[in-house]
């Protein structure tokens, strides 16, 4: 059993600071252990655990991909603001986590038998995203947390590869499951790593399976639990494979609704009726992620091209209405938008360096 954690003392956020908000919700997540939802494939009664025996490391945030994007957060946080009044918080949190013993932990339970798509590919394409963000990290204890990561890294990476040589179809949805979303940060992490055979491999994945997609049906958006756009995402998916002017041809066959005439009202923001609810509350993340992946369209598009103030400014309207309802009243939101707002708010899938 894990020792228990020590006792974390936060400190005050700074007045308009809307990450500083972000790190407290995430902090206050990692490492509070119900309520829980596993996703848990059982092999015997020996394996009816507790959240915190089967992942010693990600079982906090109410399940393992929300536990494994908000210490991505965490770690972004101190990447982008190094002055955070968050950051010996920060560190001290991710230090509780990021043990040799309860990677170890980890790594054990995904090799089990029966759990080769234990969460696959949202919450193992979060991680990736993780250990890019340590390496990138001028903390001095982020080098020796990614070395102590790095065995599930390459235990996922294998497993992903094999994966994909067998994935016949791409998968459409507007949650978990969905390839476009999970295939852009890993992409972003393949490029970061200098991951050259999986790049590759990857990136004719992509090709193969989007590069003919055209007329994207963006008017059945969104379904009621959506909170990634499948073809908002593709497009943001597609810019990270192609030239700009290659890409821009491809858009016009794939989304040919954008305007050019800077408006915004063809994109409606989604509506959440109930906040309380863990599936209508996705609504809220379709509104962040449509931002960023609209703002990462747009940055990828060739200088003076017609579509980007339209682009921007329904960027500009989702990004209002998504950070607006990033709070901590109701832990069905409040244990995973923080992180997509974070995503936003720092640009990561555009400023990559």
């Amino acid at each position: 059993m894990p020792a228990p954690e020590a006792s974390i003392v936060l400190p005050e956020a700074r007045d308009g600071v809307v990450t500083d908000r972000f790190a407290r919700m995430a902090l206050e997540c990692i490492h509070r252990e119900y309520p829980n939802k596993i996703s848990h494939v059982m092999n015997s009664d020996a394996d009816a655990a507790t959240p915190r025996r089967l992942h010693p490391a990600f079982y906090g945030c109410f399940d393992w991909h929300s536990s494994a994007h908000g210490h991505w957060l965490l770690v972004r946080i101190v990447n982008t603001d190094p002055d955070t009044p968050f950051r010996d918080a920060i560190i001290a949190s991710l230090g509780q986590s990021f043990t040799p013993e309860n990677v170890a932990g980890e790594i054990a339970y995904f090799q089990a038998d029966d759990r080769a798509s234990f969460e696959r590919p949202y919450g193992t394409a979060w991680f990736l995203q993780l250990m890019t963000e340590l390496r990138q990290s001028d903390l001095p204890e982020a080098a020796t947390w990614a070395r102590t990561l790095e065995p599930l890294e390459t235990f996922i990476v294998g497993e992903t590869s094999s994966w994909l040589s067998k994935l016949a179809y791409p998968i459409r949805i507007g949650t978990h499951n969905q390839t476009a979303f999970a295939f852009g940060l890993m992409l972003d992490w393949a490029k970061a790593k200098n991951a050259g055979a999986f790049n590759a491999q990857l990136t004719q994945t992509v090709l193969d399976f989007y590069s003919g997609d055209v007329n994207c049906p963006l008017a059945y958006e969104p379904s009621g639990e959506d909170f990634l756009s499948p073809c908002l995402m593709e497009a943001d998916l597609m810019r990270r494979v192609m030239p700009a002017d290659d890409f821009a041809t491809w858009l016009s066959a794939f989304l040919p609704q954008i305007p050019e005439d800077g408006s915004s009202d063809w994109l409606q923001p989604g509506v959440v009726l109930d906040a309380t609810d863990g599936k209508l509350v996705h609504l809220d993340g379709v509104n962040l992620s449509r931002a960023w992946a609209l703002e990462g369209i747009a940055s990828a598009l060739p200088d003076g091209d017609p579509r980007t103030p339209s682009l921007l400014a329904t960027a500009a309207l989702h990004k209002q209405t998504g950070i607006a309802a990033v709070s901590d009243a109701h832990y069905a939101g409040g244990h995973w938008l923080a992180s997509f707002a974070t995503y936003l708010e720092t640009r990561r899938g555009i400023d990559t360096e």
